[in-house]
């Protein structure tokens, strides 16, 4: 009885490692490259398995993808969770290690999110996350403003912390990952005063 359960324990063990491969697999060609590029045959050989093994353990690419996103949303919450509300320079330091660590990637699935269904739903619920970001960590200034003012300020936050203004700082006009913080912070200050 004793080796059965620890048979099955194993095999418990290599499915979950096999399941770890093929989305670190699948992270690594999605980070790169575009869906319709990147094949499940590509994934499996990457991970070491078989294309059937891809299919059984996630059904489809689409869902590959899901499976993926929804398991690196959660760590990628936690770690935007922890800017401090009323702290300018906190929360934007906090934004842009975001960025440095996935902006390109999340660029890539804004660029896919019109015809992919899996990155349209992650790139929605990151707009939505990055809305609610905003309303927390910027709550002192938003406080006490109401109708037309508090939605413009909203939005005016919401685009100068935008992954688009990161993007155009770090990549379009080359500035250090310490300008483009910098440059944010000056950004976002101006707005607030």
């Amino acid at each position: 009885m004793k080796s059965r359960r620890y048979t099955g324990a194993a095999r418990a063990r290599a499915a979950e490692a096999t399941g770890e491969r093929i989305l670190q697999a699948a992270f690594a060609r999605f980070s790169v490259d575009y869906y319709d590029q990147v094949t499940l045959d590509d994934i499996a050989s990457a991970a070491g398995v078989t294309v059937q093994t891809v299919l059984r353990r996630f059904g489809s690419k689409e869902n590959l993808v899901r499976v993926l996103t929804g398991s690196r949303a959660t760590a990628v919450t936690a770690e935007r969770d922890e800017a401090v509300a009323g702290d300018v320079a906190g929360a934007i330091a906090n934004l842009v290690d975001h960025y440095e660590a996935l902006g390109d990637l999340d660029m890539l699935l804004l660029r896919q999110e019109e015809r992919v269904p899996p990155f349209a739903e992650i790139t929605a619920s990151g707009k939505e996350y990055h809305s609610r970001w905003i309303e927390r960590v910027f709550t002192p200034w938003l406080d006490g403003r109401d109708g037309d003012a508090r939605r413009r300020l909203l939005a005016q936050l919401a685009s100068t912390c935008d992954v688009y203004v990161w993007y155009l700082l770090r990549r379009q006009h080359g500035l250090s990952r310490e300008q483009t913080e910098l440059a944010l912070i000056e950004m976002v200050r101006g707005t607030l005063d």
